[in-house]
């Protein structure tokens, strides 16, 4: 049974004027442990960026950098064919760009998140995952990864020794073999049955798939997506359950510590 957790949300999703879905950010953050701030190329900008972060600041909540594809207009949810090394510089600059909002906040970086297509496309794509892992050591050694259990990232980051933090999708569906079920429209879910499902895991290590097969999951953080209608109340029934049955929920900086 996993009594202390990370809960983490995707924050600062829009680009100027335009932000994605109805969650406000400043109710998100109160209801997380760990950020994970859109850099500016799937979504996000200089301003939101600030702004954010400084939330994150106030709340005491864990900075993620949350690199994607550069890819505004498909919300970084498309594939984009190009080098390991070409993404990989991509994902520096991003992260370099959270981290300085960071330094001038007065808040350090915690962990770096891939989003969307890029994060599926290292957690299948071994030299993608390696060169990754490995640039994100030379910023920082103690720089978390955040990925799937089951995915390349998580394998090279264990055998590389760099700190990494597996997660279960509270709004997503899984497939038989673990992996999340990917899908552009998210209906409206109940945010009770989430938070039934989260706490299962917890107590049970085990989800249901879509073909309602009990498999077993491993996971240090749970995550819920900003863009999710309910987004609110389904992190206010998660942070609800968890804590009803003595879960403390906590940054992936402090999980690691208590593990």
């Amino acid at each position: 049974m996993r009594m202390i957790v990370d809960l983490n949300c995707d924050m600062g999703e829009g680009f100027g004027h335009w932000t994605l879905g109805e969650a406000p950010d400043e109710e998100l953050m109160a209801l997380i442990s760990s950020a994970n701030i859109a850099a500016g190329f799937h979504a996000g900008d200089p301003n939101s960026m600030d702004r954010v972060i400084k939330l994150a600041n106030h709340y005491g909540v864990g900075l993620g950098a949350h690199p994607g594809y550069r890819d505004l207009q498909g919300f970084g949810r498309r594939f984009i064919d190009t080098t390991p090394e070409e993404l990989v510089n991509d994902i520096i600059y991003q992260v370099g760009a959270v981290r300085e909002f960071g330094r001038r906040h007065g808040i350090r970086l915690q962990h770096v998140k891939p989003h969307g297509a890029l994060y599926m496309e290292a957690a299948r794509n071994e030299e993608l995952s390696r060169l990754m892992i490995e640039s994100m050591a030379a910023i920082s050694g103690d720089l978390i990864i955040y990925c799937m259990d089951v995915s390349k990232t998580y394998a090279i980051a264990k055998r590389l020794g760099q700190p990494v933090v597996r997660e279960f999708y509270a709004d997503r569906d899984y497939g038989a073999d673990g992996s999340i079920v990917f899908t552009r429209k998210v209906g409206r879910p109940d945010p009770e049955a989430i938070a039934r499902k989260c706490l299962r895991a917890c107590r049970e290590g085990k989800v249901e798939t879509v073909d309602g097969q009990d498999i077993e999951i491993e996971f240090e953080s749970i995550c819920f997506h900003s863009d999710t209608p309910g987004a609110v109340q389904i992190g206010q029934a998660i942070r609800r359950e968890l804590t009803a049955n003595n879960i403390t929920i906590a940054p992936s900086s402090a999980v690691i510590q208590a593990a």
